[in-house]
């Protein structure tokens, strides 16, 4: 079959020293790690707030491996009904490639109510819920089901709103959460930007309450982790293979794969910090 050829080549050049496409040379950050407090805006706000022009339908309409790489340095923005705005950059990313992939929620290409928005255009909002809790995001791409869900994002302006809906959804008394919590995980980010199922099926082209723009910089193939996506399960090969996107070092990453890590900087990908 040669649509099963095709994702199969896909597949194959992940593997390969050579997988990513040439991205623009990113600048390193100036966050040290493992610190418990960040500004409330980030020094990429600075310069991200000066370029307000909205990624539009030709940005969406790539590949699913491709856009879920593309994703990684773009701007995720929520426009509250209050009229305050949440900026995120996204650092993490995961590719469900519908059809063969045991993982994902349109496998065999089989369409439903609940995954309809991954067979719409690219661009398309799939918000799905876990657990009867908690909501995840992902936006359609090229390819008939498949989608890319969205890890994780830093947080870039509005940090103080943000900890507000996260707490809202809370039980308990807690402490406060620090910059670093707000959205390093699926459910954090829309928790955080106040994403549930009214967003199912919009299109980020055109709704005037969640967009996004264009990243200042872009990180380059020695900055990108590409490693096996978290919490599929027994899904036989396809729970191996380098699916899950992250920007190496930055610390609102969910989950960091130092063993690959280790093997990229061995194969010369980048040079041990």
């Amino acid at each position: 079959m040669p649509r099963k050829r095709k994702l199969l080549a896909q597949l194959s050049a992940l593997q390969s020293n050579s997988s990513f496409l040439p991205f623009d040379a990113l600048e390193k950050q100036n966050a040290t790690p493992g610190g418990d407090s960040s500004p409330k805006s980030s020094k990429y706000f600075t310069i991200e707030k000066k370029n307000t022009s909205q990624l539009d339908a030709d940005f969406f309409n790539q590949p699913c491996i491709s856009l879920a790489k593309s994703f990684l340095g773009q701007i995720l923005v929520r426009k509250l009904p209050d009229g305050r705005e949440l900026w995120g950059r996204i650092v993490e990313t995961e590719a469900y490639l519908g059809g063969e992939d045991e993982a994902s929620h349109s496998k065999g290409g089989k369409q439903t109510q609940r995954n309809a928005a991954m067979f719409m255009k690219p661009g398309t909002l799939y918000v799905y819920q876990i657990y009867g809790i908690y909501f995840c995001v992902n936006v359609s791409s090229q390819g008939e089901g498949a989608a890319v869900l969205l890890r994780s994002l830093e947080p870039l302006e509005g940090l103080d709103a943000m900890r507000e809906l996260r707490s809202a959804s809370r039980k308990g008394p807690t402490k406060p959460l620090k910059d670093w919590q707000l959205c390093n995980g699926p459910s954090k980010l829309c928790q955080a930007f106040g994403i549930d199922k009214a967003f199912d099926q919009r299109d980020l082209t055109q709704d005037t309450a969640i967009w996004m723009v264009p990243g200042h910089e872009l990180p380059g193939e020695q900055d990108v982790v590409a490693t096996t996506r978290i919490g599929i399960g027994n899904r036989g090969e396809w729970a191996h293979k380098p699916l899950r996107f992250y920007l190496r070092g930055n610390r609102f990453v969910s989950a960091v794969d130092k063993k690959t890590e280790r093997e990229m900087a061995a194969t010369g990908r980048f040079s041990c910090s």
